[in-house]
């Protein structure tokens, strides 16, 4: 297979959670360059609305829907909509997420079952009803998106969110064992663990932070508009067909 192949994704179809903005934003947007019909799906509705008609714009076709991940039914339909439409499901980006700054002693219990619900079972139940479309179909990429929050401690000065960092934690877990169970099946599981990037939910942190962060960043940047596409790309396409259980840092070095 010719390198250019091995990279494309002409006619995959692709679901992307909190794809409405962010870094969810910028995968879909990477996925519809390289070719995917992409289904940008979260709470707000109107988020992805704008975002879908604007990748429409790459010559690929486009879904939006509101999706909230931690209720079975709202994830569902989601699916359903989407065979409906598309008729497979080639891709899954599980990229929603929440985050709440608290130092570990004062964390409320309702933020942290808030983070918790979003990050991980927000992911478990894309996976699982995704899944089973997949299972049927014998082969699919599912990338979940965990942060290197989730690799290794972070000091109160650097971020003060003990619940996100967990989440994230248990994210890559979960990556790895739900690879192994469902790579027999023929389907591909894998973790991205972006570093910082400017979004609406570092944006706090980085206003507050940003310097002692990059003193630990060997590249000395945050992370870009494009950065993340290509890690994303690989990971949805044929070139990782040999790839599972991975989690890919996208850091500027920080976990080095």
């Amino acid at each position: 297979m010719h390198v250019n192949e091995l990279f494309n994704l002409t006619g995959k179809v692709a679901i992307v959670t909190g794809g409405g903005r962010g870094l969810g934003l910028q995968i879909a947007t990477g996925y519809a360059e390289a070719g995917a019909h992409v289904v940008l799906c979260s709470r707000s509705l109107e988020a992805c609305q704008e975002a879908s008609e604007s990748i429409a714009k790459l010559g690929v076709e486009t879904l939006a829907l509101q999706c909230d991940v931690t209720n079975e039914d709202s994830v569902k339909e989601v699916i359903k909509q989407t065979i409906e439409k598309f008729g497979k499901i080639d891709i899954l980006v599980n990229n929603s997420g929440a985050s709440w700054g608290a130092s570990a002693e004062e964390m409320p219990i309702k933020a942290w079952e808030k983070v918790m619900n979003v990050n991980v079972t927000g992911t478990f139940l894309m996976s699982r009803e995704v899944g089973k479309v997949m299972l049927q179909q014998g082969q699919g990429k599912i990338i979940n998106i965990a942060s290197v929050a989730g690799i290794k401690g972070s000091s109160p000065e650097e971020l003060n969110a003990i619940g996100y960092s967990t989440s994230k934690g248990a994210v890559i877990t979960f990556t790895k064992d739900l690879a192994v169970k469902w790579g027999p099946r023929g389907i591909n599981v894998n973790a991205l663990a972006p570093g910082y990037f400017p979004t609406k939910m570092s944006k706090g942190v980085l206003e507050s932070n940003g310097e002692k962060i990059l003193k630990g960043t060997p590249l000395k940047r945050f992370g870009s508009d494009d950065d993340l596409k290509g890690a994303a790309l690989f990971l949805a396409s044929p070139a990782s067909d040999y790839v599972t259980g991975v989690v890919l840092a996208v850091d500027g070095g920080m976990t080095a």
